[in-house]
């Protein structure tokens, strides 16, 4: 059997969309150290930009299999913005943060929770004469 193409650009759309229909607004979190991410780097803050995508905030949207990309203003300059989908690290509203993440393309497994610290043991109590 071939290879599924990844689910990210259909969750990420139906998201967007979902969020939209509900008077959301949908932002992703994007790793801008990525090859490829052309995003203002004088808003990038620890490797990170969060983007907003609302279609009312974006000229010429585009949610493509491979790429987010479109044009916006940042800090009243206009900029092209181009993602590629590898570097689409999550979607979420920004009114309630409602989204999800994706997890990172080329690992090898999914990351993994973080391991809650063990219980301690419970007191015992013995009998001493």
């Amino acid at each position: 059997m071939d290879k599924l193409p990844s689910a990210k650009p259909y969750l990420l759309r139906g998201m967007v969309q979902w969020m939209e229909d509900n008077a959301l607004t949908p932002q992703i979190l994007v790793d801008a150290t990525l090859a490829g991410v052309s995003v203002p780097p004088e808003h990038v803050k620890a490797g990170k930009i969060v983007l907003n995508i609302a279609e009312r905030a974006t000229v010429k949207r585009e949610l493509d299999n491979d790429y987010v990309s479109f044009g916006a203003r940042f800090g009243g300059v206009a900029r092209e913005v181009w993602v590629p989908m590898a570097a689409v690290l999550a979607v979420y509203a920004r009114e309630n943060g409602q989204g999800m993440t994706f997890p990172v393309e080329g690992a090898d497994t999914p990351p993994e929770a973080p391991t809650p610290p063990p219980t301690p043991e419970r007191p015992k109590l013995r009998v001493v004469k």
